[in-house]
C-alpha cells in the first residue's frame, strides 16, 4: 500500500472528470447511479490500493474477513456520493431527502455570535454540509480542503458553483493564513468546517484506538481550535441509501483548552472521544467510510507519537 494517502494518484485527469460530470448532469440520477456498478467493479480489479484498503477496514469492522461484493458495495458507496456531490453543487438539495438533526444546539451557538467550529471526517458526504448555506444564508460558511490532493476535480465541481468555491479555505496555503482566514470568519460569527482524521504528510499525529488497534490522528485540528476558543460540533453527512441523507450535528467541546504543561495528556483526551464517534458512524453505515488507504499505517515517515490504547480510558 501507499506510504501516505498523499501519495496516491487522482482519479482521473480533467478530460475525464469533465465528461463524467457532464454525464451526470445530463443523464438521470439512477442511470448514473446504475452505471456506477461497472465503474466500481473496474476500480474493484484495477486500483489495488484502493481495494486492499476497503478490504481491511471491513474486515476489521465485522471481525471477518470482507467478502469481494462487500468490497464492491463499498467503492460503489463512495461512486454514488461523488455523482450526487455533482448534483447538490449544480441544484442544491432539490431531489434529496435531507434529514437533519441536532441543528437546534448549532443554531444556539450561532445565535451567540462566537462562531463554531464543525469537525467532521471523511465518512459519507462533506458536500451535504454545504447545504446549510442555503438553509442560513446570512450565516457565513467557510470549509478547510485540500486543493491540491485532486485539482482537477476540484476546479470542475466548484465550477458548478462559484459560490462555494470562494467559501473554501485551501489548507495548502500554509499555517498562518488558514489559522487567519479562520480566525476571522469566527469573529464574524461565521461557521468553519473541517475534516480532522486525515493527518498531511509530515503533520504530527498520535495514536489513538479506532477499531480495535492505534490510528494516527492529527493534531493540527485540536490546536487549531484551543487557539480559537469558540464552540467545537461534530458533523457527519451520512449516505443512507437512495436520495436520503443525515445530517447530524452533536456538541463536543463548549472551548478546547490544551494546557501547556499536560498537552499529551489533553490532545489524546481529546482524540480519543474523536474516534469513539468515528468508530459509532462507522458501524452505524459501514460503508461510509471513504479513507481508501491503509489508515492505520498512513505515518510511517510521519511524526507520530506516544500511543493512547486502553479502551478502559476510553469510556472515561
Amino acid at each position: 500500500m501507499s506510504a501516505h494517502w498523499q501519495d496516491q494518484r487522482e482519479g482521473g485527469d480533467r478530460f475525464s472528470v469533465r465528461l463524467l460530470i457532464g454525464a451526470t448532469l445530463r443523464c438521470g440520477r439512477g442511470f448514473m447511479c446504475a452505471c456506477m456498478y461497472p465503474i466500481s467493479l473496474y476500480y474493484f480489479l484495477r486500483r489495488g490500493v484502493e481495494r486492499r484498503a476497503s478490504r481491511a477496514y471491513l474486515s476489521r469492522l465485522f471481525g471477518r474477513p470482507a467478502s469481494a461484493w462487500q468490497v464492491i458495495r463499498h467503492l460503489h458507496c463512495f461512486a454514488v456520493t461523488m455523482v450526487d456531490r455533482v448534483y447538490l453543487l449544480a441544484h442544491g438539495e432539490r431531489g434529496f431527502d435531507i434529514e437533519v438533526t441536532g441543528v437546534e444546539l448549532l443554531e444556539q451557538h450561532v445565535a451567540q455570535g462566537r462562531g463554531v467550529l464543525l469537525v467532521g471526517s471523511h465518512q459519507g458526504s462533506f458536500e451535504v454540509l454545504r447545504t446549510l448555506s442555503a438553509r442560513c444564508p446570512e450565516v457565513p460558511l467557510r470549509v478547510l480542503l485540500d486543493k491540491q490532493k485532486t485539482p482537477a476535480i476540484t476546479e470542475l465541481l466548484e465550477s458548478l458553483a462559484p459560490e462555494v468555491g470562494k467559501a473554501v479555505i485551501d489548507v495548502s496555503q500554509g499555517g498562518a493564513a488558514i489559522t487567519l482566514a479562520v480566525a476571522e470568519t469566527c469573529r464574524t460569527g461565521g461557521m468553519v468546517a473541517l475534516l480532522a482524521d486525515r493527518g498531511r504528510s509530515h503533520e504530527m499525529l498520535r495514536h489513538v484506538d479506532f477499531l480495535g488497534q492505534p490510528a494516527p490522528f492529527p493534531v493540527g485540528p485540536w490546536l487549531l481550535a484551543n487557539t480559537l476558543q469558540v464552540p467545537v460540533m461534530l458533523c457527519f453527512g451520512l449516505y443512507r441509501g437512495g436520495r436520503r441523507y443525515t445530517l447530524s450535528f452533536e456538541p463536543f467541546m463548549e472551548r478546547v483548552e490544551i494546557p501547556r504543561d499536560a498537552r499529551n495528556q489533553a490532545l489524546d483526551d481529546i482524540l480519543i472521544r474523536y474516534a469513539q464517534r468515528l468508530e459509532h458512524y462507522a458501524r452505524l453505515e459501514p460503508y461510509n467510510w471513504f479513507n481508501f488507504y491503509d489508515f492505520w499505517q498512513q505515518d510511517s515517515s510521519a511524526r507520530a507519537v506516544t500511543l493512547a490504547r486502553s479502551r478502559a480510558v476510553q469510556e472515561t
